[in-house]
C-alpha cells in the first residue's frame, strides 16, 4: 500500500476489550488486537471499520487509530 500523495502518513490502528464502557482502561493488555500500521489515514480508517463491525457485538470491545505522524513529528502537524 501507498499513498497516492507521495508522502507517508502513519496511522496505527488496534484494539481491545475495556473495563468498561466508559473509560479506556483495556482488561488486558497482552490481549490487545494490534491490526497495523497503515501508510494513510483512508486505509487505516477501512481497517478500524472492518474491526469495529466484526466486533459489535461486544460493547466493551473498541478499536482506535492513533496518529503515528503526528507523534514523529509534532512540529508537522
Amino acid at each position: 500500500m501507498s499513498d497516492t500523495s507521495g508522502k507517508q502518513l502513519l496511522h496505527l490502528v488496534f484494539g481491545g476489550e475495556l473495563e468498561s464502557i466508559d473509560s479506556i482502561d483495556f482488561k488486558d493488555l497482552s490481549k490487545l488486537d494490534i491490526v497495523g500500521i497503515f501508510p494513510n489515514y483512508a486505509t487505516a480508517h477501512a481497517a478500524w471499520k472492518s474491526k469495529a463491525q466484526a466486533t459489535v457485538d461486544n460493547a466493551e470491545m473498541r478499536y482506535f487509530v492513533v496518529h503515528l505522524h503526528r507523534l514523529l513529528d509534532p512540529q508537522q502537524s
